[in-house]
């Protein structure tokens, strides 16, 4: 990797990680509602995820790198998570995506020390 697509993938995994803990929190937030404010949150969850699902396409193709794929896998089965009201197992999905997207940056980090960037 070289020094640009080192600084393009740090980006991306900390960018995909603050989109990804806050996914998380909001499902956390869901979790909590009940009837039809829980319907109307989790149409909105929903759509957040979605989002945060694009995000993490584009990154995938701006890097190339698989932890971005794996972390949109993740990110897949939390959503299906998300729609059958498992809270709790979509947020330890959610944290698997995060830890994907921790990988990415960790490794551009570790790429731009040896190129004494940082």
């Amino acid at each position: 990797m070289d020094k640009k697509g080192a600084v393009s993938a740090y980006q991306y995994g900390e960018r995909a990680k603050s989109e990804l803990i806050i996914a998380s929190q909001l499902i956390t937030v869901l979790s909590g509602l009940k009837d039809a404010e829980r319907t109307g949150g989790r149409k909105i969850v929903l759509q957040c995820l979605e989002s945060v699902r694009i995000e993490l396409q584009f990154a995938l193709r701006a890097t190339n790198d698989h932890e971005f794929q794996k972390s949109i896998d993740n990110l897949n089965q939390a959503i299906s998570l998300v729609e059958s009201n498992d809270f709790d197992q979509s947020v330890k999905t959610i944290g698997a995506a995060i830890s994907n997207a921790t990988t990415v940056a960790m490794m551009a980090w570790q790429e731009l020390e040896k190129h004494e960037f940082v």
